[in-house]
């Protein structure tokens, strides 16, 4: 048996010290803007006060962010794909930190609200780095750099809400989103000097048309739904805008079939193994809600209602904390999973696990320390199933799409995630006891929204049964291309191998 030489170890060395740096920037990255999502929790009741606006106006700071992110996401990752994914990574950092400061700058509504939206455009970041990630990393590393990557989010999030808590306790509300911007510079610094430009782009124009009819009828959708509880179900505005939605989003779609090189490739969407990826990213969206909605109240609902546990906001964050470190330990485990078993594996796996974390919280929900450890087992799950996602993705279509159709299922999952939390809010909504004249939370209505995490972690098991089994030399592997992008010629490709 021949002996590698020392020029190819020494190579294959430095290859493997690229790969780790290029991971943790990436990772970091996510940190930073996972962070956003939850910089605001802790001030949300105070805001009102800060800027001088009523509560309901108040309320768009969350309300902005939550749309910006959506449309930014799949517009960011077809840039990527067109520009160059590390140019459009650069944008998307860049523009974190330019909203971090106007917020941190603010003392009105109006600034806020323009702040939170241009923090909301960074959501696209996340899938641009798994993408670039496919573009750089060795295949056989490719599963547990992904699982790294997107453990981030789970990190940042649970790292942040008791971070900011104790921020905002000990200082001036400002101080979160200076903090906000001085990690996102630090992230734009790393990126523009450790993370190199992919060479794979599928070239093309932009699809104006496209992208403003996906902006108008995503917007009136996740706004209809997000504010649909506080607005009113029946109410002109919520029906008049799912109307336009209803409107606008089929005539986009044939609009979208009808061009040569469409902002969504809804074409390659329609294979079997990416739509039923993306409908399993829907419902694992779905599934991740009740964690984040459930675990909060029954913390901090005092212990006097009979299922609160009476804890302040900073020992609740700190309770939730474990579950971003959970995710990310798991990734190793779940990379090995995917490259023994196949992506698909691994996601049913995560979905059977979510299940039975949210059957443990209903049982497990008397003391602070058995809660956090049933919310483990659900993190645990969410590793494995996120994870899994991108593989499953990026094994079905080519590299030059890849940013793009990462983004569509991130787009999904967010899509889930909205609605979920409508769904649960009109439920808690209804099922309430009241307290020292205060509607609460009852825990029959609390045990009814982690019924239904139960229940989409079903779907999502059932959806991932349907997802065609790859060849077995595609599994995690960066030059699958069994989906070939519209408006795409043999040409266009010829060059763009792993």
């Amino acid at each position: 048996m021949s002996l590698p030489s020392p020029l190819t170890a020494g190579a294959e060395e430095a290859s493997g010290r690229r790969a780790n740096v290029l991971v943790t920037v990436l990772a970091f990255t996510g940190i930073a803007v996972a962070l956003v999502q939850t910089l605001i929790i802790p001030i949300i009741p105070h805001l009102p006060e800060y800027l001088d606006a009523p509560a309901s106006d108040a309320a768009w700071a969350l309300t902005a962010t939550l749309l910006c992110g959506a449309v930014a996401t799949p517009v960011m990752g077809r840039l990527g794909d067109m520009y160059g994914k590390r140019r459009m990574l650069l944008v998307g950092v860049a523009v974190l930190v330019v909203g971090s400061v106007i917020c941190a700058l603010s003392e009105s509504l109006a600034p806020m609200i323009v702040g939170r939206a241009l923090q909301g455009l960074a959501n696209g970041v996340i899938p641009l780095g798994v993408s670039i990630l496919r573009d750089e990393v060795p295949a056989e590393r490719l599963p547990v750099s992904t699982a790294v990557m997107l453990g981030s989010l789970g990190v940042g999030g649970a790292l942040g809400l008791p971070g900011s808590a104790l921020i905002a306790d000990a200082f001036d509300w400002h101080v979160l989103f200076w903090a906000s911007a001085v990690l996102g510079a630090v992230a734009f610094l790393l990126v523009a000097l450790f993370v190199p430009e992919s060479k794979a782009r599928s070239g093309g124009r932009v699809d104006l048309t496209g992208a403003v009819g996906m902006a108008v009828g995503l917007v009136c959708l996740l706004l209809a739904v997000s504010k649909g509880t506080d607005w009113g179900w029946g109410s002109g505005t919520v029906l008049g805008l799912l109307a336009v939605a209803l409107i606008v989003l089929p005539a986009w779609g044939w609009f979208e079939l009808r061009t040569a090189q469409p902002m969504v490739d809804l074409r390659a969407s329609a294979h079997p193994q990416v739509l039923f990826t993306h409908l399993a990213g829907l419902a694992f969206g779905f599934a991740l809600f009740a964690l984040n909605l459930v675990l909060p109240q029954v913390l901090q609902l005092p212990k006097a209602t009979g299922h609160g546990l009476g804890e302040s906001l900073v020992t609740a964050g700190l309770a939730m904390a474990p579950q971003g470190l959970v995710m990310m330990a798991v990734a190793p485990l779940s990379a090995r999973v995917t490259r023994t078993r196949g992506p698909r594996a691994t996601l049913m796996i995560g979905a059977v696990v979510v299940g039975v974390g949210y059957l443990l919280i209903m049982g497990m929900m008397s003391a602070t320390w058995t809660l956090m450890l049933a919310s483990c087992v659900v993190a645990m799950g969410v590793g494995f199933g996120i994870s899994s996602l991108p593989t499953l993705v990026m094994n079905s279509v080519p590299v030059s799409a890849t940013a793009a159709a990462n983004s569509l299922n991130a787009l999904m999952r967010s899509i889930g995630t909205t609605t979920s939390s409508a769904v649960a809010g009109v439920l808690l909504a209804q099922m309430t006891i009241d307290f020292h004249g205060v509607e609460v939370p009852s825990e029959n209505g609390l045990r009814a929204v982690l019924a239904i995490g139960v229940g989409s972690a079903a779907v999502a098991l059932a959806v991932a049964s349907l997802i065609p089994r790859p060849r077995p030399d595609a599994v995690g592997a960066p030059s699958e291309t069994l989906v070939k992008p519209s408006g795409v010629g043999p040409s266009a490709n010829a060059d763009q191998g792993p």
